[in-house]
């Protein structure tokens, strides 16, 4: 049986100059007003900092916020970011060890994790030879949230140490129990395959099956979540318990991008360590269109450039450019699921130089039961999204 390990500093008590962002939503009666009468229905939550200097001209965040922590939120795909910071921490531990070259590109094989798996060696999106490899996989997860990229990272790095890494950086809320949207069934899903690096023919890093024996569980408020829930064609008429389940505070969400994307602001804890060039790579990939893309291709018409960027439509009222030179940058990661829609994302104006962090959640789900597919994700959630980063832009970008 599973240990049980409760993350117990997953409440966030915020500073007292952080502004209350309750009055500018307000303001916005015509885009907001429904969503603010309803907002613990909703499970509306937002973070907003800007980036301004300080007294002694360092960089540093003007926040406001309308009821971070107030309860639980399922994270989707936005904690993949923790996965993609972590496989960069993995190998440059790496390189250091074995005293190798860049392990980015170099290819990876996922061994069997359980019996009647298959070891995974190729993937067929990467046009250079057709190779697993971090960089490729990172690309994937920023691009268009790919799971799988995320499933393989999860395996490279393993379970205690993807929670570790996080802990290191003064992260303390992040859950990260599972994989996702996986079609195998994993027996012991906490487990991590053995992962080999081709360095070349004869010589090759070994990353030995790891166990995991630690199940850490989510103490935010409200963690039973609707009020009921299928499963497989029945419904279970009772809510969906997450204690279990992935999970992350909106402060620690937005803190792991501004670590990645602004390392210069100093928000009083270890920053990622980083090399230059894996943070660029990485930022790079957090900021591209999927259209942009060369390796892996993601055709605009299946892709479009709001695919992972949800406030995107409504910057692009403000802001309409799409020269790269002129555009309103647009750095993050997006998560979409049970009903909840995450944005993570920096946004930053190339004219001005004005920019600002964006962090938000809201929980669309009329018939108040998980699993039938039936969200408000286009009614309700897009429009929030879209009216937010309208809103945002004119604010803190213009």
């Amino acid at each position: 049986m599973l240990a049980v390990v409760a993350c117990t500093a997953c409440v966030w008590l915020p500073p007292e100059r952080e502004r209350d962002l309750t009055g500018w939503l307000r303001r916005q009666t015509a885009r907001f007003g429904p969503l603010l009468e309803s907002a613990r229905e909703y499970r509306l939550q937002i973070l907003i900092s800007e980036v301004v200097d300080d007294r002694r001209g360092f960089p540093s965040l003007r926040t406001w916020s309308f009821r971070p922590g107030a309860e639980y939120f399922y994270p989707a795909s936005a904690v993949k970011l923790c996965a993609a910071v972590s496989a960069l921490q993995a190998i440059e531990a790496l390189q250091r060890a074995h005293a190798s070259g860049d392990l980015l590109r170099v290819p990876l094989e996922i061994a069997p994790l359980f019996p009647g798996d298959v070891a995974q060696r190729s993937d067929p999106s990467n046009a250079e030879g057709q190779r697993i490899t971090v960089g490729h996989e990172i690309r994937k997860l920023a691009l268009v949230s790919d799971n799988q990229a995320f499933n393989r990272l999860f395996d490279l790095v393993g379970h205690e140490q993807l929670h570790r890494s996080m802990q290191e950086l003064g992260l303390n809320s992040p859950v990260l129990n599972h994989r996702l949207s996986e079609s195998r069934v994993i027996p012991q899903p906490l487990n991590s395959a053995a992962v080999t690096l081709r360095l070349s023919d004869s010589a090759s890093v070994e990353v030995p099956a790891r166990v995991g024996l630690l199940a850490r569980t989510n103490r935010a408020p409200r963690i039973q979540v609707g009020a009921g829930f299928l499963r497989g064609d029945k419904t279970v008429l009772e809510p969906m318990d997450f204690t279990r389940r992935n999970g992350i505070s909106l402060r620690d969400l937005q803190h792991l991008l501004v670590k990645v994307v602004r390392p210069d602001i100093d928000l009083g804890t270890p920053g990622c360590g980083l090399t230059d060039s894996h943070r660029d790579f990485l930022v790079q990939a957090l900021t591209q269109y999927p259209r942009e893309s060369r390796n892996p291709v993601y055709p605009g018409e299946r892709f479009p450039d709001d695919y992972c960027k949800y406030l995107l439509p409504g910057i692009r009222r403000v802001f309409p450019s799409v020269v790269e030179s002129e555009r309103i940058q647009v750095t993050g990661k997006i998560g979409q699921a049970y009903g909840f829609t995450v944005e993570n994302s920096y946004l930053r104006n190339p004219a001005n130089g004005r920019a600002v962090f964006v962090t938000a959640v809201i929980y669309t789900n009329r018939d108040e039961i998980l699993n039938d597919d039936r969200y408000e994700y286009e009614t309700v959630a897009a429009p929030f999204f879209a009216n937010l980063g309208e809103c945002v832009a004119r604010r803190w970008l213009k």
